[in-house]
């Protein structure tokens, strides 16, 4: 049975928009993934609200940076098959960091981060499938208009540098804005329907990554 790391933030977590809960188990888009796969592979949940993905974050008590606890989970969930990376929306969340290209930066860390982990000499390191996140889109909430209302325009660019990033170190990648739409409820996050677009999507590019 293969193996894969579903490493997010909330998109990967199931924050349900709107309501601060979390989408049902089977509707969260690693687990509607690993059903698709069916008996050939285990999807492990590793989504964290609030995670970037080198990121320090002042106003939060755990740990958000993903460059932290990648490698832990490296190291708790080996071996490894693949490992897919969703995270960026809360890069650009904060008006001082608010590109795409900085998020894509960090992306190409957390791949570093995966390539050149101490594993065992007798597993072979795991493919890595890069994620671009959903749009974010205009919202009437205020709370979530003044978090990261003022990036609408840029989350729609992280394809194109996740894409480039993913080509210049031999990594697979997908676009989850070809299949998912952001909840205008807040702007960012996803109703379960399309939480489990995104699983779904997933299906036939991972099955095609790891020949099953």
């Amino acid at each position: 049975m293969k193996s894969i790391l579903a490493f997010g933030d909330s998109l990967t977590w199931g924050f349900e928009a709107g309501t601060f809960k979390r989408h049902p188990f089977e509707s969260r888009w690693p687990n509607v993934l690993a059903a698709g796969l069916g008996a050939k592979a285990r999807v492990i949940e590793e989504g964290m609200n609030g995670r970037t993905t080198v990121f320090p974050d002042p106003v939060c008590d755990a740990e958000r940076n993903g460059a932290v606890a990648l490698p832990i989970l490296l190291e708790s969930h080996h071996p490894l098959d693949l490992v897919i990376i969703m995270l960026g929306t809360n890069d650009i969340k904060y008006a001082n960091r608010c590109r795409a290209f900085d998020a894509a930066m960090g992306m190409q860390r957390l791949v570093g981060l995966v390539k050149n982990h101490d594993y065992n000499a007798d597993y072979v390191p795991p493919q890595i499938l890069l994620v671009s996140p959903p749009h974010l889109v205009k919202t009437d909430d205020e709370w979530f208009n003044d978090l990261w209302g003022h990036a609408t325009a840029e989350s729609k660019l992280f394809a194109r540098h996740y894409n480039r990033v993913a080509d210049e170190n031999e990594c697979h990648f997908f676009d989850a804005a070809s299949v998912a739409v952001a909840d205008k409820t807040d702007g960012g996050h996803l109703d379960a329907a399309n939480t489990r677009k995104i699983g779904e999507g997933l299906v036939p590019v991972v099955k095609k990554i790891l020949n099953i």
